[in-house]
């Protein structure tokens, strides 16, 4: 509480100097053209924000501004998890953010289903030492963490709205997914910490959505082998020998209970991308296996109903070009390492994670946020079972019973409204929801802006 306090009296006390200089340093992070870039009416802008100055921390962002009447949008911050990957990667470059990078990684495409046709999206690498965010500290990469990374994005909030005064007070809110599951209400609750001990609170949060997240780590083991084994991906076998030895209450798991996840993903998943089960995987990535109950650092991608299984690929040729990092006002530093979607260190190195995040979301459904979970039903590492298993320990009240929601005359998915709470699944999309089924996740992006329910026809 001290430092909320200190973040304030530090901003209330600005000279009419520092003001004056705003628009000089916003105007310094626009981005005329990025290379290969279709025309545009919108403006961007990229650049840091320096979070810690005694350890040299400083956050990457891109903002991508509504196609139209921005003034007027609400503001959307995006965060991808891992822990350790990139907004830029996943979240602008291949799920919501306006163009698609061509397999050449030469030139960009327009997405018809961009997230900024309805709102002005905050792309933000987070925490430091993903993408082109970077610390001066090298330690700061061996115990990054939750309660850090949700710090070090409330100053960056907070300071980033210093040099876009324009989106003070906007109405504002939160997305991402995977272990942005932690990342997106442990900052919701930050700023709700924040503006409680502010008289004139600078961040309007009204709501967040999160997809395919990670939530509770007994419920979301629990639901993820439940979807493994009701989606015939293992056996009868495997299925009672992993909750026979797996205590997932324990943080440490046994040999037994390792020897038989192990044997599973082995020996009984075959070679499928578990983060989409039913497409054909990127050829030109390695297919390696997934760690037992984690997070793989590595995506596998499709080629399927015109999506692209390998655009990590191109994401890592586009923006580790020397013109294309010029434009952004990216690696001013000079960081000794490529810019890749994932960090391994970061992922290897990870030194805090809540165990539940269930607690926070009641707090923050006291708060009367508007909060959004989906789930892409075809993913198999943080599954909707997991999910629909976790949320139904909050114990909330159903004010809309089960329901098939539409798209293009299709079902969607299904969606159940409850006092506090909408969760909804996407019919046919992986983990990444935008990419799978990019009209399905437009619809359910634009219900939440509106706070309607999804359409019943």
């Amino acid at each position: 509480m001290a430092f909320l306090l200190f973040i304030s009296l530090l901003f209330c006390s600005s000279t009419a100097a520092a003001i004056s200089a705003v628009p000089k340093q916003q105007e310094l992070d626009r981005i005329s053209a990025l290379p290969g870039q279709p025309p545009v009416t919108f403006s961007q802008f990229s650049g840091y924000i320096p979070v810690n100055e005694q350890h040299g921390r400083a956050l990457f962002y891109w903002l991508t501004e509504a196609t139209a009447f921005p003034e007027k949008k609400p503001l959307v911050l995006w965060l991808n998890g891992g822990p350790g990957c990139s907004s830029v990667a996943y979240g602008a470059s291949e799920e919501i953010g306006p163009f698609r990078i061509n397999r050449t990684g030469a030139s960009l495409y327009l997405s018809k289903y961009a997230w900024n046709t309805e709102a002005n999206i905050l792309f933000l690498e987070s925490p430091a030492g993903v993408g082109f965010s970077y610390t001066n500290t090298s330690s700061d990469l061996e115990d990054s963490g939750d309660k850090r990374t949700a710090q070090d994005a409330l100053v960056f909030l907070i300071r980033w709205m210093s040099r876009f005064p324009q989106y003070k007070y906007r109405e504002f809110y939160i997305a991402g997914e995977s272990y942005a599951g932690h990342y997106v209400p442990q900052l919701a609750k930050k700023i709700v910490d924040y503006n409680k001990a502010n008289m004139h609170p600078l961040i309007n949060l009204k709501g967040f959505i999160v997809g395919n997240g990670v939530t509770d780590n007994y419920y979301d083991s629990i639901g993820t082998v439940t979807f493994w084994w009701s989606h015939a991906m293992i056996s009868d076998t495997s299925y009672h020998s992993i909750l026979k030895h797996c205590n997932f209450k324990e943080e440490k798991t046994s040999q037994k209970c390792d020897d038989s996840v192990s044997y599973a993903m082995n020996h009984e998943f075959g070679d499928i991308d578990q983060y989409s089960i039913y497409t054909p995987s990127c050829l030109a990535l390695p297919n390696t296996t997934m760690k037992p109950m984690r997070l793989k650092n590595t995506l596998l991608r499709r080629r399927v109903s015109g999506y692209d299984p390998c655009t990590e690929n191109y994401a890592e040729k586009y923006f580790n070009r020397p013109e294309v990092q010029k434009a952004m006002h990216a690696n001013v530093t000079g960081i000794p390492y490529k810019w890749t979607a994932c960090s391994d260190v970061l992922i290897k190195n990870w030194n805090d994670s809540e165990t539940s995040l269930l607690p926070t979301y009641k707090e923050l459904i006291a708060a009367g946020l508007r909060i959004w979970v989906f789930s892409g039903d075809t993913d198999s590492v943080v599954p909707v079972t997991a999910t629909r298993f976790s949320l139904s320990h909050l114990n909330l009240a159903i004010k809309t019973r089960w329901y098939p929601w539409y798209s293009g005359g299709q079902v969607g998915g299904w969606t159940e409204v409850y006092n506090g709470l909408t969760f909804a699944t996407v019919r046919g999309a992986g983990h990444e929801v935008p990419l799978f089924q990019p009209k399905r996740a437009y619809i359910l992006f634009i219900s939440f802006l509106a706070g309607k329910e999804l359409p019943t026809s």
